[in-house]
């Protein structure tokens, strides 16, 4: 499933899908060796062309200029290009151009400790407004911006950085969509339809030679390239949801270029998880956090309206589903755009409120609430784009990066079995990812996380209920990574934990990055304040 983000409006394929966005050629992409991920020559051809495509960049660098006006990036905030091979394999091949921006540490050249990257997750998540937490003055990262230059980035394939295509804008966005949850054979055998031409269409749309470079091996290799061009000697790296398996995949084929990283709401890097298995398992995190939603929404039900208990909240959404089914909300919002718009909800805390005030308005007679949240804008060509670019990559890295099922019987049994008892989202993410069964270029298989010479302590922080990344993933990684703390905040769901306020994880945040300690032992943190409508 695709990672999202609150206040945004979002549509999908079948609308879940994401190290939400969520969640490539296999014999030629092996783990590589010791000696190749240090970036020496071996005998693995990609790892030589990184080694190459970063020693050109660390040479070139990077020709920092005002950001273009309609890229929303506001002064100080500088942008540039850095070039990297299509393939690795080919390093004097085919080039694109991946877009970066950053903006100055605010403290002394003496406080300055170099460049924080960051991926924000996806697959198919910019990075480039990472650097506004310090025009915007974001409170959690002024000590860190006195130390850090600020550097985002468009991942290939993203936004800036040689965007990929599956499907016409306009088209994706339209609406509505068939109800995710089938009831019948034929319903099943519509949506293998539009999988299979989903699938059809990346190849047509991208290119199947792109297509085949579309992998979180490549992107580690880019974000390689990228630090080689910030002209730092080692990276330092915040990566959440998806960001968080870049980090890791990194750590583990760059273990020797690595100075700080924080990996937050981690995705499983257990290659029997990446990807199929992980999604099933959103689906039953998903039903739990929509619970404690939920919860939260009946005991204010003073403020909502929506009933007193679990219940009859769960009841007033069954109800708002199947007027939607039988006949669009404002003729647009059906099945489909209500589970788009009310994911946010088990997302992220920050959606709690808005989603519910929504929610409480469609059942106090207006609609048009409803309508203007969880309807596609088809005037909003720049926001379609972009938002069929990051759907387009998402599939384009689970679809590339491993080997998935192609049995249509697998997908039915598991997901009908999901379903029975987890049916928020279960069969809006089987379908989001259902082109992977039928994709078009060779499948790879997932490099093999673990703990190589010259891997420094990370920083592993995670909420324990946690629905687009579950808390097991983090736990995984840690087992993985020898050295690695873990900070976990308990009774506590909200996807993306360093940028909100709690001082137990925001201090311990600062103390790493400032000054790389970390604590003797784990860490258990109370969760953060619950949002008060």
């Amino acid at each position: 499933m695709k990672d999202i983000r609150p206040n945004k409006r979002t549509t999908a394929l079948g609308s879940a899908g994401v190290l939400v966005a969520a969640t490539m050629l296999a014999g030629a992409f092996a783990a590589p060796t010791a000696s190749a991920s240090s970036g020496r020559p071996g005998q693995d051809p990609e790892a030589r062309g990184a080694a190459i495509a970063a020693e050109r960049a660390g040479k070139a660098g990077i020709d920092w200029q005002d950001c273009p006006a309609d890229w929303g990036l506001e002064k100080p905030i500088q942008c540039g290009w850095v070039t990297v091979p299509l393939d690795y394999a080919k390093p004097n091949g085919k080039q694109i151009k991946l877009a970066v921006d950053r903006i100055g540490n605010t403290g002394t050249a003496a406080e300055r400790q170099g460049a924080l990257v960051y991926n924000p997750g996806g697959p198919g998540g910019s990075g480039l407004r990472f650097p506004r937490r310090v025009t915007t003055k974001a409170p959690v990262w002024t000590n860190v911006a006195k130390a850090y230059d600020f550097v985002g980035f468009d991942p290939r394939g993203v936004g800036h950085s040689a965007p990929i295509s599956c499907i016409d804008p306009q088209e994706f966005v339209k609406a509505p969509k068939a109800d995710p949850v089938p009831d019948s054979e034929a319903d099943k055998l519509a949506q293998i339809k539009l999988a299979r031409e989903y699938a059809d269409g990346c190849a047509e749309r991208s290119g199947k030679a792109v297509l085949a470079q579309m992998t979180t091996p490549n992107t580690v290799r880019d974000l390689d390239v990228i630090r080689a061009a910030l002209g730092e000697k080692k990276l330092n790296f915040l990566g959440v949801s998806y960001g968080t398996y870049i980090g890791a995949v990194y750590g583990t084929m760059f273990p020797g270029h690595l100075r700080r990283m924080i990996v937050d709401s981690v995705v499983n890097p257990s290659r029997e998880k990446i990807w199929y298995e992980a999604n099933l398992d959103q689906d039953v995190a998903f039903e739990g956090r929509w619970k404690d939603w939920q919860d939260w929404v009946a005991a204010n039900d003073a403020t909502f309206h929506l009933g007193t208990t679990r219940a009859a909240v769960q009841a007033k959404w069954l109800e708002l589903r199947a007027t939607a089914k039988k006949n669009p909300i404002g003729g647009i919002v059906g099945p489909a755009e209500l589970i788009s718009f009310f994911q946010s909800a088990p997302y992220y805390d920050s959606s709690w409120v808005p989603v519910a005030t929504v929610f409480s308005k469609y059942f106090a007679g207006d609609t048009q609430a409803l309508v203007d949240a969880a309807a596609p804008d088809l005037t909003d060509t720049a926001g379609n784009i972009s938002s069929e670019n990051g759907n387009a990559v998402y599939t384009a890295v689970e679809c590339t990066d491993a080997k998935w099922p192609t049995s249509w019987r697998k997908w039915n049994s598991d997901n009908t079995r999901l379903n029975k008892d987890y049916p928020f989202m279960t069969w809006a993410n089987a379908w989001m990812n259902l082109p992977c069964a039928y994709w078009p270029v060779k499948q790879q298989t997932p490099v093999d996380v673990k703990t190589h010479k010259g891997l420094p302590q990370v920083l592993i922080v995670q909420s324990t209920d946690d629905a687009a990344t579950p808390y097991e993933g983090a736990v995984e990684l840690h087992k993985r990574f020898k050295g690695s703390r873990l900070i976990t905040e308990k009774d506590a769901g909200s996807h993306g934990v360093t940028g909100l306020v709690n001082t137990c994880i925001n201090s311990r945040v600062d103390a790493y990055l400032l000054t790389g300690k970390l604590d003797t032992a784990d860490v258990t943190c109370a969760p953060h304040a619950t949002p008060k409508p």
